[in-house]
């Protein structure tokens, strides 16, 4: 026969261990998912440091566009506190490329829309990138056409 016996400081430590497990397994249970805030895309192009017209340009040049001279379109605009499906739908673009507007809803920014002259499509592409305190924090290619297409900055293969 084998008697095993335990003190009572034994028995208080383990219970200690089991109820912080039991906490620990009921807060992960119970929190909800953070990961959509902060997942995007592992890329390697800067947003930063957008001061000039000269830059913004630069930026989208980099991709292979070329733009009329001056932007269509400058407009102050503001992010909405909360995201409709359109938003959501927008925001899982910018995540693809690197971005997230999450952490900007409800900032005041600014959206610069450009005409692009070089790429193949029949009909009007225009890029639109939005900077909020000198960063490019998202931007899309899109047709104007009613039944056209928007993506991200790179041409999709």
């Amino acid at each position: 026969m084998f008697v095993y016996t335990l003190k009572a400081s034994s028995i208080k430590f383990f219970a200690v261990i089991l109820l912080s497990v039991a906490v620990l397994v009921t807060i992960v249970a119970v929190i909800p998912d953070f990961d959509a805030i902060g997942e995007v895309a592992a890329v390697s192009i800067n947003y930063s440091g957008i001061d000039t017209e000269e830059e913004r340009q630069a930026f989208l040049k980099q991709f292979g566009y070329e733009l009329k001279e001056a932007p269509m379109d400058v407009v102050e605009v503001s992010i909405p506190e909360k995201f409709d499906s359109v938003y959501q739908t927008y925001n899982d673009i910018q995540r693809a490329q690197g971005l997230n507007l999450n952490k900007y809803q409800g900032k005041e920014v600014t959206r610069y829309t450009y005409e692009i002259t070089n790429y193949e499509y029949d009909g009007t592409v225009l890029a639109t990138i939005i900077v909020y305190k000198n960063k490019i924090i998202a931007g899309d290619i899109c047709s104007a056409d009613g039944e056209g297409f928007m993506h991200g900055f790179e041409k999709p293969l």
